[in-house]
């Protein structure tokens, strides 16, 4: 019996160190140390866009010289509407953003028409003799395109301040058309039946703008944007200015795009004059009115 209680106990001895009970286990040999924790590095930062086609319901309050013949302009929206033949337009926003920077562009194109109801003679620049009487009507195809950089310069909490900086683009051909019946010299304009038309052509410049703006997170989901700027500086208009007020809400997700409504009001003044006497363009004016549009940030 004491043989067999020896034998016992060298066998649990052997046991417990096969088992890795002992600091010379074999199994403790077989696991190593334990592995290191893994730190993941945090996610940078990617791109996000937004597109924003859109409507302008634009009211035009200014004064249209072409070939020398100026036309004072005071239509609403409504009366364009009412008035015009012609009301066509395509509009559209657009945003790549990293991080604070961000690059912006905007395009406008429309053609409108404005009746004598709305529009008056003006007096006619130095140069041109005599007057059309009453002004029948104004037909404007103009094009404004805007492309430019944002970088965020401070935030606190859910309001943040851009600053930003780009230029402007317009391209435009008015056309004019006159009553002939008073006495007026008319050899540089087209005639066709009782009215005479002053035509452009062609024209457009290239102004730089600095500006900025202020993003406020209402709640989640929605934003309230003011932005402000000015441009022309008499490189290609005399001076323009901006300024836009717009409320994004989001009301849905649909394969990993957010979209958004916004509606707003967006104000655009420029001085652009180029020639003299038969042969001056000059465009004055403030367009202004409500904006209305569809989001998708993605």
């Amino acid at each position: 019996m004491r043989y067999l209680s020896q034998w016992l106990s060298c066998g649990v001895l052997v046991s417990l160190g096969l088992l890795g009970g002992g600091p010379n286990g074999a199994l403790a040999a077989d696991l190593g140390p334990p592995p290191a924790p893994v730190i993941e590095a945090p996610a940078m930062p990617g791109w996000t866009f937004r597109f924003t086609p859109y409507g302008w319901l634009t009211a035009l309050d200014g004064t249209q010289t072409v070939r020398g013949r100026s036309v004072k302009v005071d239509a609403s929206f409504v009366d364009i509407v009412e008035e015009s033949d012609t009301l066509v337009a395509l509009m559209g926003d657009f945003e790549a953003r990293y991080g604070r920077f961000a690059l912006l562009a905007d395009v406008v194109w429309s053609k409108i028409g404005v009746e004598s109801g709305n529009i008056r003679s003006r007096t006619l620049a130095p140069g041109v003799t005599g007057t059309l009487a009453t002004s029948l009507g104004l037909d404007i195809e103009m094009a404004i395109a805007e492309v430019g950089a944002a970088y965020e310069v401070a935030r606190s909490g859910a309001l943040a301040f851009d600053i930003l900086a780009g230029a402007r683009y317009w391209y435009q051909e008015a056309d004019l058309s006159f009553d002939v019946a008073a006495a007026v010299d008319i050899g540089d304009l087209e005639v066709a039946g009782a009215r005479a038309f002053a035509r452009s052509g062609s024209v457009d410049w290239l102004d730089p703008m600095i500006g900025a703006r202020v993003r406020y997170t209402v709640a989640p989901g929605h934003e309230l944007l003011l932005r402000g700027d000015i441009g022309g500086f008499g490189v290609g208009s005399d001076f323009s200015w901006q300024a836009i007020g717009a409320y994004g809400f989001e009301f849905g997700t649909y394969q990993g795009i957010t979209f958004s409504g916004v509606i707003g009001y967006r104000a655009l003044y420029v001085d652009y004059v180029q020639g003299e006497g038969r042969s001056r363009y000059e465009f004055d004016m403030l367009q202004h009115g409500p904006i209305l549009g569809i989001s998708a940030r993605f």
